[in-house]
């Protein structure tokens, strides 16, 4: 089955930064065992979410999506949230903005730093 990403959420990944994630359990289980490095690093996008959107967001973590629009079209993408492989990836405190309103009210921001993997899906056609 194919899973589109909601196009409310798009907008999302425009700010998003590709990085590499290497499984952590897996990777400290091998090194136990003598073996160096039988894991494989992982395409990932790390973004920061404001709190709100995350909230929003959070219902489709450990799915897979495929990306049908922006920088990333043609890919499929799964938020990392409880999955205890990538536990170092796991939702973490983005920090606080400071705000000053039109009235002049001071208020604050939270967010929260996200990474979802990143799998290339692209059927290939032939020519």
């Amino acid at each position: 089955m194919r899973r589109m990403w909601p196009e409310e959420f798009n907008t999302i990944f425009e700010q998003a930064e590709e990085v590499m994630v290497t499984p952590q359990s897996i990777a400290a289980t091998d090194e136990q065992e003598g073996h160096p490095e039988p894991h494989m690093p992982r395409k990932a996008l790390k973004l920061r979410l404001p709190m709100a959107l995350y909230e929003r967001v959070w219902p489709l973590a450990e799915m897979r999506f495929r990306l049908a629009e922006g920088t990333f079209a043609g890919q499929a993408v799964t938020m990392i949230t409880t999955n205890p492989h990538y536990h170092a990836w796991h939702p973490a405190d983005g920090g606080k903005d400071e705000h000053i309103s039109d009235a002049g009210h001071a208020y604050s921001t939270e967010h929260v730093v996200v990474h979802f993997l990143l799998d290339d899906v692209r059927e290939k056609v032939p020519a």
